[in-house]
């Protein structure tokens, strides 16, 4: 299996949860499948286990991806480790498939030269957000990571530590308040690829901001992204 080739013109591709569309998202095979691959960053979530670990999944249940179906956030990291995923077959076939620690994600990115986009899900604690970030500093790595969220919160508390640390406001629409939020805290946009027009990409970069657009996986739309000048596109399977 591949990737699907586009022309990115200036734009950046992000790789969604590793290239999700080859193997298992959030797995360490997608992000080396990413590693190996042209693309600028490579995407995942971080959740906190109960015991205050960080843990590397999208839902708030592992049971999409792993059938057992667990609370990511009330279960113990231990536990969820121990939980084999299916594969892209739909089968528990691959011993190699567990639930990665966001230090595997950051080593796996550093190894392979590729920006971390990290979305921290849910509304953390300023502590465990910080903590996050004092992780990765201590690998070397922070000036290379962009925290996402869809809770604002999470970015004002990285941007309260590290005021220049990029982040990138999660959202599915457009609107002026979120327009203001971002010049406001000095903030870039994560946004559904179909709420972008041509006139916000203008708008948006008029006061700096970075556009990422998600989860793009029709070619000649993305296309048509990067031709309205977006700066990253994040997609399962195009490159």
């Amino acid at each position: 299996m591949d990737t699907v080739k586009f022309d990115k013109k200036n734009a950046k591709a992000v790789a969604h949860r590793g290239v999700s569309g080859i193997e298992p998202e959030n797995t360490c095979a997608s992000f080396i499948a990413a590693g190996n691959r042209s693309y600028f960053g490579i995407e995942t979530d971080v959740h906190v286990t109960a015991d205050g670990r960080f843990i590397v999944i999208h839902d708030d249940t592992t049971g999409r991806t792993a059938f057992d179906d667990l609370s990511v956030e009330n279960s113990t990291f231990d536990t969820l480790r121990s939980l084999k995923l299916l594969g892209k077959s739909g089968k528990k076939d691959r011993t190699d498939l567990r639930l990665p620690e966001l230090t595997e994600y950051i080593s796996i990115c550093k190894t392979y030269g590729k920006v971390a986009v990290l979305e921290l899900k849910n509304r953390m604690t300023k502590q465990q957000v910080l903590e996050i970030a004092r992780v990765i500093k201590e690998m070397d790595y922070l000036d290379k990571v962009i925290f996402i969220s869809f809770a604002l919160d999470n970015l004002l508390d990285i941007k309260s530590e590290y005021p220049e640390q990029a982040a990138q406001y999660l959202t599915d629409d457009i609107t002026p308040e979120i327009i203001e939020t971002l010049k406001k805290h000095r903030l870039d946009l994560d946004v559904c690829y179909t709420a972008i027009t041509k006139e916000y990409v203008d708008e948006i970069h008029s006061f700096g901001a970075i556009i990422n657009c998600w989860t793009c996986d029709d070619k000649e739309y993305a296309e048509k992204l990067a031709s309205w000048g977006v700066d990253q596109i994040t997609s399962n399977i195009l490159e």
